[in-house]
């Protein structure tokens, strides 16, 4: 008994320079995958942000919702359907996006973090209209401009609604729903919408939770840091591809453009967050520009 006692408190005085240093930083969050479906992940993840919260830093949330939207489609009969990784988003497939991101998914993140003894409060780009988007074209090989619906790019985030959130101690989770010059609404991938929010907010660190240990070489063994020069030599020989290119861009643009540090962890370990930032170990990638 005694031991564990002295266990928890060497990692509690280990935290210490880290809350210090990072007191009154913004965090931004990019929350998804398994840490968003399995019900204790979901409970670690949210106790996680409001610990973070109540020692002094700015957690922001960006959460995605992938899975969630391909079982409401389901569900009314549709398929999802995707090019080059990005989902084709007709306006009935976009009433079920903002359903399930601004509604359902949202709501819990909100509810779960609350339940914890947080204040947080969710929002979309089309509030305040603070993410301002306009209509995103895929390009094929043949440089042909590919139409995949009300799925949009950034043009521009306002930061102050955030800004106004965190200095009165909320915590905003924010759903990536852009707004275009007409009120539209459009499909934005989570992970551009962290990086850009990051970037915007000039936040300290960018956290993006994934599926895996964090960037991995050809043999499969975890690059714990990385430079901007050395990721571009793995874009280069294929080392990074698929799913992991919009993370790592999202990653590496955050850097340059003044993010201290971006983390690519594996939301699949309990508390992946509080180890990344408030210990020594970590557990996955950092990305310095």
């Amino acid at each position: 008994m005694a031991t564990d006692a002295a266990e928890k408190a060497n990692i509690l005085a280990e935290a210490l320079p880290y809350i210090r240093q990072f007191a009154g930083k913004t965090i931004v969050i990019k929350y998804g995958g398994n840490a968003m479906t399995d019900e204790a992940l979901k409970e670690g993840f949210a106790k996680d942000v409001v610990l973070l919260k109540l020692v002094g830093m700015n957690p922001v949330v960006v959460h995605g919702g992938g899975p969630q939207i391909n079982d409401l489609l389901a569900r009314v009969g549709k398929q999802g359907e995707f090019v080059q990784g990005m989902r084709v988003t007709d306006a009935e497939t976009m009433e079920v996006v903002e359903m399930v991101l601004g509604g359902l998914v949202n709501k819990e993140i909100v509810s779960l973090i609350n339940k914890h003894g947080g204040k947080a409060v969710g929002l979309t780009g089309k509030d305040g209209h603070f993410i301002r988007a306009r209509k995103l074209f895929l390009k094929t090989d043949g440089d042909e401009a590919v139409d995949i619906g009300q799925v949009g790019e950034i043009e521009s985030i306002d930061p102050s609604l955030v800004s106004l959130l965190d200095s009165q101690d909320f915590i905003p989770v924010v759903a990536p729903i852009g707004v275009g010059v007409d009120g539209e609404a459009y499909n934005i991938n989570a992970d551009l919408v962290a990086g850009k929010l990051a970037e915007t907010l000039k936040a300290e660190k960018l956290v993006l939770m994934t599926n895996t240990p964090g960037v991995l070489d050809k043999q499969g063994q975890l690059l714990t840091g990385l430079t901007a020069q050395r990721i571009d030599e793995l874009f280069a020989d294929g080392t990074i591809s698929g799913g992991m290119l919009p993370k790592i861009s999202s990653a590496l643009d955050a850097a340059k453009n003044g993010v201290q540090a971006v983390h690519i962890i594996d939301g699949r370990v309990k508390h992946a967050l509080l180890l990344e930032i408030l210990t020594a170990a970590g557990v996955g990638t950092m990305i310095r520009a």
